[in-house]
Order: structure tokens, then C-alpha cells, then sequence
């Protein structure tokens, strides 16, 4: 019995006790809450379901939770029920209905957890890092848990459309290909421009390209530099991102929402709609009317269009491309895109529920305690090659992903790299090998795997393991839910724990000359379905299972 299925019979219980004692059954909550115990000794699982129904229906909860009780111990697969407290009713599930867990996980493999919850396409826009250098630290946390929501979401059913946004439009440009030219030429970086020996490296490129680039005429020698840097940059940022293990399915430029005439059809869409106005020579957007906290200006009085024009066009863009929800993920200094985004949505009479904006926080490196300096290739930024470099990729995206992107994190990269319990994404992957390992003496012993006699799996810590594996869809969907992979990172590590304690407890293989039994072969696929989950959850968070460390 799956901690869904006791959900259900908790409803379909609830529903005739009402019904027996004259109570209104509409009250019944659509979902019903069924949660582990932080004690075990409190049962298998806890529910709160009499507390919510016992003020709506004018019942004592803690009577309404003793109905409760005396109805759901009557029925297959629970062993008890207890009322405890001013309403909670616990429950223990006998071997046969939790057991069967075992069996359900090994059935589904890879597909285990997986649901139709969100049928909508997604557009997941994240990293989109300007094209003017390396991805920096902070796009490199976006690289990591924008793939990681990707992948979560497409468990739960949703179609992900992952998206990077091609900043290639407007002043950095300007000063990116200025910098290249002034680094061709062996003069100083410009005060506005991009310093680091990449810069020197892309202009020196440019020249292997274009020998005679700057004995070009003014302006074709800054489009030069522009063309050909911009493409080698960006070159660089998706081999960086690949190597990573993050691919994008889409890659929209910004310049073509201005060359396709994008931007001028948005704006008169907003001229038709009565949303724009002009003033001091300017064209601006009345974003005010949907909750922004001021006006923005959408054409410029010298007649070009502002950054925003860009930004209305792509969202227009997006929801004619058919997607049901846009999610932007930008960096902690965006937070006014929030209200600016879901006002554009509204300018344009679309509903801003359609526009969802995940905000992170910034990422700090540090060793011994110290901040790790900057890098002397990007010159003024830590850099997604960096941070792989110093401690691998499994590493750097399972601790990019763990917390929750409202945080600002510290990386210890002496902890990250070490082969140690310490280190989170070791004990994750430690806990995999070891069950990798067991399969392969298990296979040498000429025993196999066992479904037939999961009853006799009835150790204290093998109830534990089997419980935290049913949760496993669960933490999937809220997850997904809450836009939040770093569960499945914390859900991974409390799973892993579980194993190893049960693998200290419990005999898994037969010692000496002992003949293996059925209690072998049910423990030997109980520790299958624990491989089978942590390899699935490693798989959400796009880091490796390994066989063998």
C-alpha cells in the first residue's frame, strides 16, 4: 500500500463515517494528508484528517478521530489504528500491504515515481547568460537547477521546452566587441568593457579568422569583432553548459526579436489595445495598471526600442509558440522582473498566472573557512569551468542544487571534493555503489532477487527503508509542485542513511556455509528497489549512479 493509496482509503473512510453519523461528507478535503511519524514508535504513518473535518461538521475531533480509527482498522492491510493527541489518528500497516512497495518499485524501474500531475507545456527559460564572457557562478547554480526542474517536471508529465535567451542586443555588446578590438590592438581594457584572459584569447581568434580586421574601415571592423566574438563566446558558454550535462532544446537571440519585427508587432498590439501613451517624446507601457511600481518605456525618445520591447515581444513569442506556463529563472539582482513580467502578461489581455519568475541567490566558494579569490581567467568572476574543475561535475551541480534557490549557499570546495560521509553527494553515490556492489556478490552466490515472500520482511529497519521508498513519488510531486529539486537532493541523502542503516542491521547476503533462503532473496529486492530510487532521483538531479567507487 502506497502512502497515495492510504490517502485514498483515508477519504473513502472518512466519507462513509461521516455518512453513518448524519455529518455533511462535502466537508472532505480534496487531498488527504498522510504523513510519517517523526517517531516510528507512533506508527507507520500519522493522518490530521479528524482536525480538519471536526469544526466543519460540528464534531469533537478527537471523537471524530476515534470513528476514525475503529472504521480504517477494519480494513485490508492495516494492522492498527490509534487516536493520539487532540485528534491525530496513527496507523501501522501489517507486512503484506507495505511490502508490496517492493514489488511496485521494481515493476516501474526507471518510471517509479513518475505521474501525469502537470499536463501543460513548459517553457523553462534559464541561464541566458550574456554573451560577453564565461558563465559565472551564479548562472552556473541556474545551469544546474534549471535542468534538474526540467527533468522534475517532465516525471510529473508536464512537456519542458528548456530555453536559453540570447542576450546578443544592445550596450554590453557594444563594450564586449570594444573590448575584443582594444585587446587586438594591445591597448588597455576600456573603463566600461571586459577584462581576463578570455578576452584576450577570443580577439586573438578573431585575428586567426580575419587577419586584416583592423585595417578594416571603422564600422566593419566593429562588426567584425562583433560577429565572430559573439559566436566564439557563445561557442564556448554551450560547450561549457554541455560538458555540465545541461543541453537546451531551444536558443532564441534577442537581436531577432528587433531584425524579425517582433518587437514593432508586439507594440502594436499594445498601440491597438489602448495599453501604451507617449510622453516626453518616449513611448511607454502602462504597467502600473497591473501592479508594477512604475511605467515603463517601451521606445526611446531617440526612437529605439528600450529593453523592455525585447522582453514583450519574447513573452508574445512564447505563448504563440503554444506554452501554457513561461518560467523565468533570473538572478538575485531581478527582482523587479517579477512585477514587470506578469504586468506585460496582462498589457497584452493574457492572464499573468501565465508568467512564473524563480528568483536565486548568490553562490560563494570558499576553502578553510576563506573565500576562494577570484578567477584570474574571467578576470573578475568565478566561473562554471572553474567551480567544475575544483571539485567535478557530479559534485558542482548536487551542491548547486541542494538548497533552496531563495538561499544564498558557501561551497566548501575542500568538503565537496572529499571521498567522505561529509560530503553529500559521496554518501548519495557511496549508498548506490554499495547496493551495486551487493547485486554483484549477490549474482557470484547464484542468488536472485525475490518478490515471492516479501512478508518476511518484517525487521524494524527494513519497515523504515520500504516507508521512505513509498515516499519517493510523493516528494517527486511536491517538488514539481513547488518548483524545488533541492527535496529530491534531501530526500536522496535520507534515503541513503535509511540503507545503510538497514544494511548494518540486516543480513543481506547468506555468511560461510549457509544456504541461502527466502529471506535472502526478499531482502536482495528490497535493496534492488532502494538502487532503483536512489538511481532515479540521481537521475532527476542529472548526476551520476555509479557502479564502483
Amino acid at each position: 500500500m502506497t502512502p497515495a493509496d492510504l490517502a485514498e482509503l483515508l477519504k473513502t473512510t472518512a466519507a462513509a463515517v461521516l455518512s453513518e453519523h448524519g455529518l455533511d461528507t462535502s466537508a472532505l478535503p480534496a487531498t488527504v494528508t498522510v504523513e510519517r511519524p517523526r517517531n516510528p514508535d507512533h506508527g507507520d504513518y500519522a493522518t490530521n484528517l479528524a482536525l480538519q473535518l471536526g469544526k466543519k461538521v460540528g464534531a469533537n475531533p478527537r471523537e471524530l478521530a476515534g470513528w476514525l480509527a475503529a472504521a480504517l482498522v477494519q480494513a485490508d492491510g492495516i494492522a492498527a489504528a490509534d487516536v493520539a493527541g487532540p485528534g491525530f489518528v496513527n496507523l501501522r500497516l501489517d507486512a503484506s500491504a507495505q511490502n508490496v512497495l517492493v514489488a511496485n518499485v521494481i515493476d516501474a524501474g526507471r518510471a517509479y515515481g513518475h505521474s501525469q500531475e502537470f499536463d501543460e507545456n513548459i517553457n523553462l527559460e534559464f541561464v541566458s547568460a550574456n554573451p560577453t564572457g564565461p558563465i559565472h557562478i551564479g548562472g552556473t547554480r541556474w545551469a544546474a537547477v534549471g535542468d534538474a526542474l526540467g527533468r522534475l517536471l517532465s516525471t510529473q508529465g508536464a512537456k519542458v521546452v528548456r530555453e536559453y535567451y540570447f542576450n546578443d542586443h544592445g550596450a554590453q555588446i557594444d563594450r564586449f566587441s570594444n573590448s575584443l578590438i582594444a585587446a587586438a590592438k594591445g591597448d588597455p581594457t576600456p573603463d566600461d568593457g571586459y577584462a581576463g584572459d578570455y578576452i584576450k584569447d577570443i580577439a586573438a581568434q578573431v585575428l586567426a579568422k580575419e587577419p586584416d580586421a583592423l585595417s578594416l574601415p571603422d564600422d566593419e571592423m566593429r562588426e567584425t569583432f562583433r560577429a565572430i566574438g559573439v559566436d566564439l563566446m557563445f561557442t564556448h558558454i554551450k560547450a561549457s553548459l554541455h560538458e555540465f550535462g545541461t543541453d537546451f532544446d531551444v536558443y532564441t537571440h534577442e537581436d531577432s526579436m528587433h531584425t524579425s519585427g517582433r518587437v514593432e508587432e508586439a507594440i502594436t498590439k499594445l498601440r491597438d489595445a489602448g495599453k501604451v501613451y507617449e510622453k516626453d517624446g518616449a513611448v511607454w507601457l502602462r504597467t502600473t495598471d497591473f501592479g508594477d511600481d512604475k511605467d515603463r518605456v517601451v521606445i526611446k525618445s531617440d526612437g529605439n526600442p528600450a529593453y523592455v520591447a525585447a522582453d514583450i515581444a519574447y513573452y508574445l513569442d512564447k505563448r504563440e509558440r503554444g506554452f501554457d506556463l513561461c518560467i523565468y529563472m533570473l538572478g538575485a539582482d531581478h527582482h523587479g522582473y517579477i512585477a514587470r513580467l506578469k504586468a506585460i502578461a496582462s498589457s497584452l489581455g493574457e492572464d499573468p498566472a501565465t508568467v512564473e519568475v524563480l528568483i536565486g541567490q548568490m553562490v560563494n566558494l570558499v576553502r578553510d573557512g576563506q573565500p576562494v579569490r577570484m578567477s584570474k581567467r574571467a578576470g573578475t568572476v568565478i566561473t562554471l569551468d572553474d567551480l567544475v574543475e575544483a571539485i567535478g561535475v557530479d559534485a558542482a551541480r548536487y551542491s548547486l542544487i541542494r538548497s533552496s534557490v531563495d538561499t544564498p549557499i558557501d561551497i566548501d570546495l575542500a568538503l565537496w571534493s572529499s571521498a567522505s560521509s561529509e560530503n553529500p553527494v559521496y554518501y548519495v553515490q557511496y549508498a548506490h555503489a554499495r547496493l551495486s556492489a551487493l547485486a554483484r556478490n549477490a549474482a557470484e552466490l547464484g542468488l536472485a532477487a525475490s518478490t515471492a515472500h516479501l512478508e518476511l520482511l518484517t525487521h524494524e529497519k527494513e519497515g523504515v527503508l520500504i516507508r521512505n521508498i513509498g515516499e519517493f513519488p510523493r516528494v517527486l510531486k511536491t517538488a514539481a509542485a513547488l518548483r524545488e529539486p533541492h527535496r529530491v537532493s534531501r530526500y536522496l541523502e535520507d534515503l541513503a542513511g535509511d540503507y545503510h542503516r538497514f544494511y548494518d542491521s540486516c543480513r543481506v547476503l547468506p555468511q560461510g556455509d549457509e544456504d541461502p533462503n527466502d529471506l535472502h532473496s526478499a531482502r536482495l529486492a528490497l535493496c534492488d528497489a532502494t538502487r532503483q530510487v536512489i538511481a532515479n532521483g540521481l537521475g532527476i538531479l542529472g548526476v551520476s549512479a555509479p557502479e564502483r567507487m
